[in-house]
């Protein structure tokens, strides 16, 4: 058996874990303390694990997972959490993974934007600004203006579920309340901040007309790839993958998917834009074809799958 516990577990756990005289200071008392991603350290005052080598292993395996409660997960621009309210901790969930893009869908209803994937599941506590905007507002006070610290812009993408007519005065006046995070956009100018709202669902250009200044950005399709709309107001290009494709993850992508997808993601990189696809497989597979070929953005459900999947390239 090792002589040291730590060597039979994961980075993960070697990374939090604690000697005694640490764990004191820490202050735990005791042979046994919790190491950051929940397993039990159990040391017999020797160095030497008192559980059997076996068990160590599983436990290992088990936490391998498990983000380390205070240790801040590493920043990953490819992940974007699609409907990321379902989740049991809405945004939260996501942050703990490193998650630099998540998405609300909201309806307007008594005047406020509730989230909710169906009109029958809003609940009035549920709001844009409970789940998302303040725990967001004080993440980037406490990270000193950033989401991560000195890490990347994050990306809020609001899915408007009803008439953007009546839906998007309402979010542009929630906007300018939580402006000293937001990217902003004046006289054509990008001001970079902590977060960029990106608008989806129910939108159109003319919803941002006459706006002295301008609070968030607009999802593109693939027709935008041929308008003359700037990259400032579509800096997304997202399209449901089975309209456009044939290959559903098993086996090898055909030669001519793969080469309207490398035609795609070539046009939105020379305009500026980043491309998502929504409606595809959710597995490490497809992840795996969508880097290969320049798409930007992982559109998961699977927040723990992506992250492992990602960190491991």
């Amino acid at each position: 058996m090792s002589t040291d516990a730590n060597l039979d577990l994961p980075e993960t756990c070697r990374r939090c874990s604690l000697s005694p005289s640490e764990g004191e200071r820490a202050g735990l008392r005791g042979p046994r303390w919790l190491c950051a991603s929940g397993a039990q350290s159990a040391s017999n005052g020797r160095g030497v694990s008192s559980l059997p080598r076996a068990l160590l292993f599983v436990l290992a395996l088990l936490m391998l997972s498990a983000p380390c409660p205070g240790a801040e997960p590493v920043p990953l621009i490819h992940a974007h959490a699609h409907n990321d309210y379902e989740h049991k901790r809405p945004l939260l969930d996501a942050l703990d993974r490193g998650f630099c893009s998540v998405e609300a869908d909201v309806f307007l209803v008594d005047g406020r934007l509730l989230v909710a994937h169906n009109r029958f599941q809003v609940k009035p506590g549920r709001t844009l600004q409970a789940l998302y905007l303040d725990p967001l507002r004080e993440r980037v006070k406490a990270n000193r203006g950033h989401v991560y610290p000195n890490g990347p812009e994050f990306t809020l993408l609001v899915e408007l579920k009803s008439n953007w007519h009546a839906s998007y005065p309402i979010l542009r006046d929630i906007l300018k309340q939580y402006a000293g995070m937001l990217t902003t956009f004046r006289a054509g100018a990008k001001e970079t901040n902590a977060i960029r709202v990106i608008i989806t669902g129910h939108r159109a250009k003319e919803m941002f007309a006459g706006e002295a200044i301008r609070y968030a950005s607009m999802d593109g399709d693939l027709a935008d790839l041929n308008s003359s709309a700037p990259a400032d107001l579509i800096p997304w290009i997202s399209s449901d993958w089975a309209e456009s494709f044939k290959w559903r993850g098993s086996g090898v992508i055909p030669v001519a998917d793969q080469h309207k997808l490398q035609a795609i993601v070539a046009k939105a990189h020379q305009q500026g834009r980043r491309v998502r696809f929504w409606g595809a497989p959710d597995q490490p597979v497809f992840w795996a074809e969508m880097l290969a070929n320049g798409v930007d953005l992982i559109n998961t459900d699977d927040l723990a799958g992506a992250q492992k999947f990602l960190l491991t390239r």
